[in-house]
């Protein structure tokens, strides 16, 4: 598998931003750790999303490109294949849920893709995904549960080790555990002695659950304002791998979240969504205990305006 990943980081080489990896002397004072976080906010599309989708939609066949693709997401995987969708000329469809956010929707359109809602409360968003695809012929490019989206999603941990060169833990956060998997095999591939350590919302944590009891827990429409991490679980091919090559999983609370997209505003001046910011809490929480040199991979930065207001002015 890491052989994909190296695979996929060429494939992304003239495409990908190679994002920035930034440290605060005020944080590595108060988790008494060298922190590097892989900023992943300032991707193309404004998230990590953009590796896997390229990876993947890259290598469909002619005739699958022809056709058309489709996803389902509630944002950073629907704007990663709207986007890459007008890279490579390939038309797109995008399964979103009603209570999307409205900037993450307004992008995807604006990538040119055509969004199909669906009320989360009622219906299943693979389902009508998979019955479109059957009427239409579309091939179907999950958000995380495919190799290529997975290998893809690896290469910013690869870009990470590359110039940190040592880590003695990689804090990722979970959702459906596309860029856990990613990251882990990437890094166990590395450097072993390297714990990876997965970071989920406390209520949205079926993949925490899952790890810690060996089998597959689900939370559906977890009411977590890290908008990122609300699949119900982890998915058939990431949960054996987040398995095999993860060491540990913790949660962060709610509050403890809007905190850390706190102090990366105002210490750092990163624009982070919730779920990008999953690391940083667990540090500033003390959920994690670090030592030496810690890898944060800051997953992305696509927050609407009015839910930013609210996190800096309750």
């Amino acid at each position: 598998m890491f052989e994909r990943i190296k695979a996929a980081k060429e494939r992304l080489r003239d495409y990908a931003n190679i994002t920035p990896i930034m440290t605060s002397r005020t944080l590595n004072r108060l988790v008494g750790a060298e922190v590097y976080l892989k900023c992943e906010n300032f991707q193309r599309m404004g998230a990590f999303k953009f590796r896997g989708a390229f990876n993947a939609m890259s290598r469909l066949s002619d005739a699958d490109k022809a056709r058309g693709v489709i996803t389902y997401s509630s944002g950073n995987h629907a704007q990663a294949v709207a986007l890459v969708g007008t890279l490579l000329g390939i038309r797109t469809t995008v399964v979103m849920p009603n209570d999307a956010p409205t900037t993450k929707r307004v992008a995807t359109e604006e990538y040119g893709a055509t969004v199909v809602e669906y009320d989360p409360q009622k219906a299943i968003r693979q389902d009508i995904a998979k019955a479109l695809a059957v009427k239409h012929g579309y091939a179907i490019v999950p958000p995380f549960d495919h190799l290529d989206v997975i290998a893809g999603q690896g290469t910013a941990a690869l870009e990470l080790f590359a110039e940190v060169k040592t880590l003695n833990i990689l804090l990722v956060p979970c959702g459906g555990g596309g860029l856990l998997s990613g990251s882990a095999i990437a890094s166990k591939a590395i450097d072993p002695s390297c714990r990876v350590v997965g970071i989920e919302p406390e209520l949205a944590d079926d993949a925490t659950k899952s790890f810690h009891t060996k089998t597959l827990h689900t939370v559906r429409n977890p009411p977590t304002i890290a908008d990122g991490t609300r699949t119900p679980s982890l998915g058939e091919v990431t949960f054996p791998l987040v398995l095999k090559y993860v060491d540990d999983m913790k949660t962060v609370s709610e509050a403890e979240i809007i905190e850390a997209v706190k102090f990366l505003f105002y210490r750092m001046k990163l624009v982070v969504e919730p779920s990008g910011a999953l690391g940083v809490a667990a540090l500033l929480s003390h959920k994690v205990a670090p030592k030496g040199q810690v890898g944060v991979i800051i997953s992305g930065g696509n927050i609407d305006a009015d839910t930013m207001t609210l996190i800096l002015n309750p």
